[in-house]
């Protein structure tokens, strides 16, 4: 790992962040049991520590080197509409629970689903208005 971490990459990795969060929510919200959830569960947590120990070891290594600041303004644009994706994402979520077509639960996995959705847009976004490939 002896090549520079670039923003794109850092970016792109907010999409693991967003998968884990979905992942322990399934945990937490599901209703039913299996045999083979220890298993699946096991592996989300060992990949977890893993994964966020080798993003420690990169996070360091990217605040140490110059930053690209063309990307980050670019960053900051990207970040701007998703904001505003998310406030729309949220009133339809609170509307469809206000009118009872969704309950809590349903309504939690909207919104790890949203976040997740978000954090993929925001990649595809930042890669297309800084002119890299995907």
């Amino acid at each position: 790992m002896k090549s520079s971490v670039s923003l794109k990459e850092m970016v792109g990795t907010k999409t693991i962040y967003a998968l884990l969060l979905v992942c322990y929510y399934w945990m937490w919200a599901r209703r039913d049991w299996h045999h083979y959830y220890d298993t699946i569960q096991n592996m989300i947590a060992t990949f977890s520590i893993l994964f966020f120990v080798m993003q420690a070891v990169r996070i360091r290594k990217y605040a140490k080197e110059e930053k690209d600041e063309r990307a980050i303004q670019i960053l900051h644009r990207v970040d701007a509409l998703g904001l505003k994706i998310m406030v729309a994402s949220v009133i339809v979520i609170a509307f469809a629970s206000a009118v009872a077509i969704m309950d809590g639960r349903m309504m939690g996995y909207a919104l790890v689903g949203t976040i997740f959705a978000l954090t993929v847009i925001r990649f595809i976004l930042f890669c297309v208005m800084t002119g890299k490939e995907v």
